[in-house]
């Protein structure tokens, strides 16, 4: 309940707050095609259920439909405005309308499309039991996600061997120290590393060691060392194709 009532105030507050930022960037969207400057993503949200989060378009018309789902920093389907909106995470702002009509929270495990939620391992569907969020640790941990995939041969297989294991982990562990002073701190950090990473990735080893993470998710999130391919939680082997099941 309470964590509905932050939710509920917060983005309430953001929405009136971001509004003067919000509306010429909509305008600038809606000026280089003259269609639509939102682009309605079909995510699936608590207990399965899908829902449609509202997003800044940062892509050209029907990018949707190309059947790639991971998107790298040198996409050719990012436009000029697009790579703005990317850059200081713009597209994330109206979301806050999901989170006002109780679809997302601020704070829990970004959602995903049901072709990824579909590979989830069984300790994966975890992530399912709590509402998705705008941001978590691993937001800030793969900010970078657009550069890690850049310039890789199969995007999508790329982000499932390295980005889905530690996104996954670091979801896990939020579900089992959810607390709303950590979603507080989630929200702070989420806003500081947009100026500096760097900072960001100390508040997350901060909030790491306060909740006793293990040692090795600890290096895994201070993203100091080269991401390498791996199982997700609960596989036994790393994914290798798109439609590959990731556990036997």
């Amino acid at each position: 309940m309470l964590k509905r009532l932050f939710d509920l105030v917060a983005s309430g507050f953001g929405l009136i707050v971001a509004s003067p930022v919000l509306l010429p960037v909509m305008f600038l969207v809606w000026r280089q095609d003259r269609h639509s400057p939102f682009y309605i993503a079909p995510r699936v949200g608590k207990n399965d259920r899908p829902f449609k989060m509202v997003k800044l378009r940062s892509m050209v018309i029907n990018a949707d439909k190309s059947g790639v789902d991971s998107t790298s920093a040198n996409d050719n389907r990012i436009t000029a405005v697009g790579q703005f909106i990317r850059r200081y995470k713009l597209d994330e702002l109206t979301q806050l309308w999901n989170v006002f009509k109780g679809d997302m929270s601020l704070v829990g495990p970004r959602p995903n499309v049901k072709r990824e939620t579909d590979l989830y391992t069984p300790v994966e569907r975890k992530l399912l039991t709590v509402k998705p969020g705008i941001t978590d640790i691993s937001s800030i941990v793969f900010s970078d996600e657009g550069d890690i995939l850049k310039d890789q041969v199969d995007p999508d297989i790329a982000y499932n061997q390295l980005i889905r294991p530690g996104k996954s982990t670091l979801g896990l562990l939020y579900i089992d120290n959810q607390s709303l002073l950590l979603d507080i701190k989630l929200c702070f950090l989420t806003v500081i590393a947009v100026f500096s990473r760097e900072r960001a990735l100390a508040g997350v080893q901060s909030i790491l060691r306060s909740i006793s993470a293990p040692d090795d998710v600890c290096v895994l999130a201070s993203r100091r060392l080269p991401l390498i391919p791996r199982p997700p939680p609960g596989g036994d082997r790393v994914v290798t194709s798109r439609d590959g099941n990731p556990f036997a």
